[in-house]
C-alpha cells in the first residue's frame, strides 16, 4: 500500500486513479518485497519517515496522477512545438549581430599588432588622460603578446566590445522609458530580476535548441542577456535620483520634455550610467569565459581545454590574462567616469 492512498480514498478518486495502483506488475518497492517475502503486508511508513506529498510520492498511490518528469518533458515538448516558429521570427532580427561579432573579430585578427596596440593607447589616453593607466595597458597587452596569447586576447576584446555596445544602445532607452513611468518600471523589474538571477549556463540551453553552435549570434545573445541588466538598472536609478528641484527650474525656464532629457537628466545621471557600463563590460567578460562552451573564441576556449585536457599551466595562464582584461578594462572605465565627475563639479 502506498503511503498516500488514504489521500485519493477519502476524496473518492479511487476510480479516477484505477487499478493501476494496484497493479501487481508494476515495480515493487523494496518494502513491499521484505514484507511480501515476510508474508505480511508492507510496514506502515512513521512520521518520521513521511515523505513530501511531492508529484512521485502521489504517482504511487494514483497512477492517473502525473510524475515530476512528465512536467519536464511537456515543457521540452511546448518548447520544441514553437521552436521552428521562434527561428523563424528571432533569426532574421538577430542575424546583424552575427555579422557585428564576425565583422570585428575578422579585423581585431586581420589588423597588425602595431596598429591595434596604439589604437588601444589612443583610446585609453583619451578616457583617462593618465600616464599610468596608459603605462599599464600598454605593458598588460605587450606581454599578453609576449606569452603568445594576443589573439586570444584580441579575440575576447572583440567580443565584449560589440556585446557591450549593443548593452548600452537598448539598455540605456530601456532605463529611460523605466524612469518616466512607474507601470513600465513595475513590469521590467521582475524579467530583470530573473534576468540577473539566472545561472549563467541556463541562458545556453535554450540558445542551443534556436540557434546553430557554430553561429556567433549564439554566444552573442547569452552575453547580452546576462550583461544587459546593470545599464538598464543604473539609467533608471540616475534619471529617478536628479533633484526634483532641478526638474522644477528646467520646467519654470520652459524646457520641453525632450530637452531636460537631453539637457538636464541625462548629464546628471551620467555617472550612474557610466558606472552601469562598467558593471555590463565586466559581466560581460563573466560570460564570453562560460560562452566558450558553445563556440565563443578568445581566453575562455584556453580556460576550457585546460580544464578538459587538465592542463594546469594553460588554464592559469589564460585565467590570468583574463583578470588582466578584467583590470584594464576596469580601470579605464572608472577613469573615464572619474573624468566625468571632475568635469561635472568643476
Amino acid at each position: 500500500m502506498a503511503t498516500y492512498d488514504f489521500v485519493f480514498d477519502a476524496l473518492g478518486l479511487r476510480g479516477w486513479c484505477g487499478e493501476a495502483s494496484t497493479d501487481t506488475n508494476a515495480p515493487m518497492s523494496m518494502d513491499e518485497l521484505l514484507a511480501q517475502s515476510g508474508g505480511g503486508d508492507a510496514p506502515a511508513v512513521s512520521l518520521w519517515e513521511l515523505p513530501f506529498p511531492s508529484m512521485d510520492a502521489l504517482n504511487d498511490a494514483c497512477a492517473a496522477f502525473p510524475q515530476s518528469r512528465e512536467l519536464t518533458q511537456g515543457l521540452e515538448r511546448g518548447f520544441l512545438n514553437v521552436k521552428d516558429a521562434m527561428s523563424f521570427v528571432l533569426d532574421p532580427v538577430t542575424q546583424p549581430l552575427s555579422w557585428a561579432l564576425e565583422s570585428s573579430l575578422y579585423g581585431i585578427l586581420n589588423t597588425p599588432w602595431w596598429i591595434v596596440i596604439p589604437l588601444l593607447m589612443a583610446i585609453t589616453w583619451f578616457v583617462s588622460r593618465s600616464w599610468g593607466l596608459l603605462a599599464f595597458v600598454t605593458l598588460s597587452i605587450a606581454g599578453l603578446a609576449f606569452i603568445d596569447h594576443y589573439d586570444y586576447a584580441m579575440q575576447t576584446l572583440a567580443i565584449i566590445f560589440v556585446c557591450a555596445f549593443i548593452c548600452v544602445l537598448i539598455g540605456v532607452p530601456i532605463g529611460i522609458a523605466m524612469s518616466r513611468s512607474d507601470g513600465f518600471q513595475n513590469g521590467a523589474i521582475p524579467v530583470l530580476d530573473m534576468l540577473q538571477t539566472l545561472p549563467p549556463f541556463v541562458y545556453l540551453i535554450p540558445l542551443i535548441f534556436l540557434f546553430s553552435v557554430t553561429e556567433p549570434k549564439l554566444y552573442g545573445i547569452a552575453i547580452i542577456l546576462y550583461a544587459i541588466v546593470p545599464v538598464i538598472r543604473l539609467t533608471n536609478l540616475g534619471i529617478r535620483m536628479v533633484d526634483p528641484y532641478v526638474m522644477e527650474a528646467a520646467e519654470a525656464f520652459g524646457m520641453t520634455k525632450r530637452q531636460k532629457l537631453y539637457g538636464v537628466q541625462i548629464p546628471l545621471a551620467l555617472p550612474n550610467i557610466m558606472a552601469g557600463v562598467n558593471q555590463t563590460i565586466m559581466m560581460s567578460l563573466a560570460m564570453v569565459v562560460i560562452a566558450s562552451l558553445v563556440s565563443a573564441p578568445g581566453l575562455g576556449v584556453l580556460v576550457l581545454r585546460g580544464i578538459r585536457n587538465l592542463e594546469l599551466g594553460v588554464g592559469l595562464v589564460a585565467g590570468l590574462g583574463i583578470v588582466i582584461l578584467a583590470v584594464i578594462l576596469d580601470r579605464v572605465t572608472k577613469a573615464s567616469l572619474a573624468r566625468i565627475n571632475a568635469q561635472q563639479k568643476s
